[in-house]
C-alpha cells in the first residue's frame, strides 16, 4: 500500500512539473512574439508581388531570411497595389488609416507607373519627397530604419520587347527617375538600394517574369530580399 501511495505522489509531482514546464514554454513563446519587430512595405505591383504568391513577395522573403538569422519580424504590413503612382500610394496610405502607428522598418519602392504614364520627373520628385518624409515618420522618426529601392527597368522584359516598346527611351526615363529618387535619399540621409542594374541583366529571362511576361518572379524578388536583409543586418536590431 505504501508503494502505491508513493507512486501516486510521484505521478502528481510529475504532472505538476509538466504543467509548469508547459506554462513556461507558453510564456517564452508569448515573450518571443511580443518582441517581434514590425515592417511596413509601401509601393506598387513590385511590392504587392503581382503574379506571385504572398510568400514570394520580396517583403515576405526578406522576413523569412531574417528569421533564419534569428532576427524576428511579424508578417509585413503591405500598402501597395498594382498600377499605383506616387499620388495614388499617398491616397492608399491615407485609406489604410495607419496614422499614429509606427514600425521598426519601412521600405518604399514607387515610381514605375509615373514613368509608364509619362508624368514629368519634377512632379515625381515632389510627391516622392513627401512619401519619404511620411515613411520616416512611420519608422518612429528614425531615417536609419527606412530603405528605398530603385525602380526596375521594365523595358528589358519580354512584355516590352513583344509590344515593340522603345527600350532606350524607357531606360533613359527610368534612369532620370532613379537619379531623382537617389538624390532625395542622399539629401534626407535614407538608405538607397539599387536593384535596377541587376534587373537589366536578368529581367528578360523567362524564369525572371511571371505569366504576364512583365512582372518579376519570386526568383527576382529573392535577390531584392537578400539586399534588404543585408541592410537590416547592418542596422543591428
Amino acid at each position: 500500500m505504501k508503494k502505491i501511495f508513493t507512486a501516486i505522489a510521484l505521478l502528481l509531482v510529475l504532472g505538476q512539473w509538466s504543467c509548469i514546464s508547459s506554462q513556461n514554454i507558453s510564456n517564452q513563446n508569448q515573450k518571443m512574439n511580443s518582441k517581434e519587430l514590425t515592417y511596413l512595405a509601401l509601393g506598387d505591383s513590385y511590392t504587392i508581388g503581382e503574379g506571385v504568391e504572398a510568400k514570394d513577395r520580396y517583403p515576405h522573403q526578406a522576413v523569412e531570411m531574417l528569421r533564419q538569422k534569428k532576427i524576428y519580424f511579424s508578417e509585413p504590413k503591405i500598402i501597395a497595389t498594382t498600377g499605383w503612382t506616387t499620388d495614388e500610394l499617398a491616397k492608399g496610405i491615407e485609406v489604410a488609416e495607419i496614422d499614429g502607428k509606427t514600425y521598426d522598418l519601412v521600405t518604399l519602392l514607387i515610381g514605375v507607373n509615373n514613368q509608364y504614364r509619362g508624368r514629368p520627373v519634377e512632379n515625381y520628385r515632389k510627391e516622392f519627397r513627401a512619401l519619404l518624409k511620411g515613411a520616416i515618420t512611420y519608422a518612429k522618426g528614425d531615417k536609419n530604419h527606412v530603405v528605398v529601392l530603385s525602380i526596375p527597368d521594365w523595358g528589358v522584359t519580354p512584355f516590352a520587347i513583344n509590344r515593340g516598346s522603345d527600350q532606350e527611351k524607357v531606360t533613359r526615363e527610368i534612369d532620370k527617375y532613379n537619379l531623382a529618387k537617389k538624390t532625395i535619399c542622399e539629401e534626407m540621409g535614407v538608405a538607397y538600394i539599387d536593384i535596377t542594374d541587376h534587373y537589366r541583366i536578368y529581367g528578360m529571362k523567362p524564369e525572371s517574369v511571371v505569366s504576364d511576361k512583365l512582372h518579376p518572379s519570386g526568383l527576382i524578388y529573392k535577390f531584392w530580399a537578400a539586399q534588404l536583409v543585408g541592410f537590416v543586418e547592418k542596422i543591428g536590431f
